[in-house]
């Protein structure tokens, strides 16, 4: 039995993993549960799954799950996330909870030895150094659950490192593929909610209609599987059948296809390195379909530059990148910005903090190379928060 700790058990990915857990009960349990505030799904989770161990983001939510008929142990809060996935009982952790709220409980997690699935990309973009060095010294497995990251992790085994040519990242291209440039600044959130394939959270939906998803994941790639930035490319695939491919130095590719169903990931991260007979709907090879494969328009879709230009700075940059994301999009989705205003955002808070000569993480000066740090990175963090909340606020 694996006992599994879920950050983030009520968002999309979370509710997925509990659908694999409930597909194997003899192999899986949900031992810890967490969520931000949809404190009555989390209750109904544990009445489901009977976890020892659950924690809200808050004070109040705990104490309303604690008042019910729910576990022995109710936490709050950043402590209250890390008891959860540190418990000595806890075999794996599946990090999930969106934009940067995951990175120290992942990282606790890590020290404390356990195997991840990561869901979350903004922790190896804010800070993929750290996280991967931290998994290498505690001997922690990481293995990627989005379904891109999951194709190439299958596509490499037992292929030589030093062979790769490439790795080819597949997109949807998200709701606005076909869209007029010019209609891009009238499009509302439920537009951009509205995606073509797959059913995935708010914030990694409207990253999805931005391609920022896809350059949070060629970030995401250059840590998991060691490779530079130059060579992980990025492929527009409306169909979202192919997952992602790798292209050895003989010039043979290599894919992984299946359904738009996010458990199968899941379930690979869940019980690697076996493979389980799957409950899911399987994919049929035998219809008619279509495959088209183009290349990404940037002039349309800055914000998969800006992650290329963003991993080529280096240091604090990346994590400037996300948290600027994660504002900019809160605000779209809160109707303060329109849609194209994302990307002007997050390259104007990528600009200002590389110019800002009293910013407090300033690791990354040519005069003072020393090297990233989690301080430096939250200090990073927390420096785009305020910037970006001010030039909100400013319109």
């Amino acid at each position: 039995m694996k006992r599994i700790a879920i950050l983030g058990s009520t968002g999309s990915v979370g509710t997925q993993t509990l659908d694999v857990i409930a597909a194997f009960p003899d192999r899986y349990s949900a031992h810890s549960l967490t969520a931000n505030t949809q404190v009555d799904l989390l209750q109904r989770q544990i009445s489901q799954f009977h976890p020892r161990t659950v924690a809200a983001a808050d004070g109040d939510s705990a104490d309303r799950l604690a008042r019910g008929s729910g576990p022995p142990s109710v936490h709050a809060g950043v402590e209250g996330l890390i008891e959860a996935v540190t418990h000595p009982d806890v075999d794996m952790v599946i990090s999930a909870l969106p934009g940067s709220a995951g990175l120290v409980p992942t990282l606790k997690a890590i020290e404390a030895g356990k195997t991840i699935g990561l869901a979350n990309k903004e922790i190896l973009v804010m800070a993929g150094e750290i996280v991967m060095e931290s998994a290498r010294r505690n001997g922690v497995d990481i293995l990627p659950v989005d379904s891109e990251h999951c194709a190439v992790h299958q596509c490499l085994a037992g292929q030589d490192p030093d062979r790769i040519e490439r790795v080819i990242l597949t997109a949807s291209g998200g709701p606005f593929r076909n869209s007029d440039p010019a209609a891009l600044e009238r499009m509302s959130s439920k537009d951009a909610l509205n995606h073509p394939t797959w059913n995935m959270g708010r914030k990694v939906t409207i990253d999805s209609a931005t391609l920022m998803n896809k350059g949070f994941e060629v970030i995401e790639a250059h840590w998991l599987f060691d490779l530079p930035v130059s060579k992980i490319d990025v492929v527009i695939h409306p169909q979202s059948i192919i997952h992602s491919m790798v292209e050895m130095v003989d010039g043979s590719l290599l894919a992984q296809l299946g359904p738009t169903d996010m458990r199968i990931p899941i379930q690979y991260a869940l019980s690697y390195p076996e493979r389980l007979e799957t409950p899911w709907p399987r994919f049929d090879i035998t219809r008619n379909w279509s495959l088209t494969l183009d290349p990404p328009d940037e002039d349309m879709f800055p914000c998969l530059g800006l992650a290329y230009e963003a991993s080529r700075r280096g240091a604090t940059a990346p994590a400037v990148l996300s948290t600027a994301d994660e504002m900019a999009v809160e605000a779209f989705l809160q109707h303060r910005i329109g849609f194209t205003d994302i990307p002007g955002i997050i390259a104007d808070a990528m600009d200002r903090h590389a110019a800002a000569p009293d910013r407090p993480d300033r690791q990354d000066r040519p005069d003072r190379p020393e090297p990233v740090t989690l301080e430096s990175i939250v200090a990073a963090d927390r420096w785009t928060r305020a910037y970006c909340a001010k030039k909100l606020i400013a319109g």
